[in-house]
């Protein structure tokens, strides 16, 4: 199993004195995935990864345009690097998460998708 969630925190005696016990076994298919740890590139690098029940989703590993939205409407933008994200090792890694902020070439995005499950890099401008 790569990832499972934290097991149970409360104390184990129910407080009236009653034993608490374990709701349901651990399964596989509660589990999650790695981690895709998107990055700048020089070119697009998108994966295809099997679901449950046989479909699939894509997955960008790497990426080298955003799609911004300005008041103008929708560009596809190249990106320099990453400037500030919400864990400061990403920046320098060049890793790109929601919330991150990006130097594109028009400036200052703000990405506002989840990068690694969408297939895409969307955001706003700042």
């Amino acid at each position: 199993m790569d990832q499972y969630h934290k097991g149970r925190t409360k104390k184990v005696s129910a407080g009236t004195g009653g034993r608490r016990r374990k709701f349901c076994n651990k399964k596989l298919s509660h589990c999650g995935r790695v981690f895709t740890a998107t990055k700048v590139g020089t070119s697009e690098v998108k994966i295809s990864v099997r679901k449950r029940g046989g479909n699939s989703a894509i997955r960008l590993k790497k990426a080298l345009f955003v799609n911004v939205v300005t008041s103008n409407g929708v560009k596809k933008v190249k990106i320099l690097g990453v400037m500030d994200s919400p864990n400061p090792e990403y920046v320098r890694q060049n890793i790109i998460t929601k919330g991150a902020v990006l130097n594109t070439e028009a400036g200052k995005v703000k990405v506002t998708n989840r990068v690694g499950q969408d297939g895409v890099v969307n955001g706003i401008q700042i």
